[in-house]
């Protein structure tokens, strides 16, 4: 017995396949797809030239697709906001790439800075708004990919606070 360890390898571990993790071509936990989010974010080069600003109407771009899964690219510009909604069957990611956006759900109002990420299960409600002056970038990875988003009347105590004035925290 080694006085070192009592376990020992004999021969190559890369010949016992059925002991080594295949690596995986794409997302498939929540934590898979924080961290493709966290990538993309960090790689400004995928996305940063496909920013447009519409003053409009919120800009956005499908940035790719994986199996059950879509990635979006969204501007805001100073005002712009998503009204309360929910994702329908969809869970998701949203990351901040570059500005401030407010999250705001029945639950309070929610400052996201760049880096920010928040991960949200079917179902969840909230409205997300640029209340800043200056624009904003944001990712969202939706998976299933979004088929329907919901809108529902602004009766959350963060859209009535807001619309009163008080400041409301989470």
């Amino acid at each position: 017995m080694n006085s070192d360890s009592d376990l020992q390898i004999a021969g190559d571990i890369l010949e016992v396949p059925h002991l080594l993790q295949a690596p995986r071509a794409h997302p498939s936990t929540v934590a898979d797809f924080v961290g493709l989010a966290r990538s993309i974010a960090a790689d400004r080069s995928q996305w940063e030239h496909l920013v447009q600003y519409d003053a409009t109407s919120r800009w956005y771009h499908r940035l790719s697709t994986g199996p059950g899964y879509e990635v979006w690219l969204l501007s805001w510009v100073p005002g712009q906001g998503s009204g309360l909604h929910d994702h329908g069957r969809s869970s998701g990611v949203l990351t901040v790439l570059d500005g401030t956006l407010t999250e705001r759900t029945e639950r309070g109002t929610r400052a996201l800075g760049s880096g920010a990420q928040r991960v949200f299960a079917p179902g969840y409600v909230h409205e997300v708004v640029n209340d800043a002056l200056e624009p904003a970038v944001s990712l969202h990875i939706y998976y299933p990919g979004l088929t329907e988003m919901p809108m529902h009347a602004t009766n959350c105590a963060a859209s009535q606070a807001n619309e009163a004035g008080d400041a409301v925290t989470a």
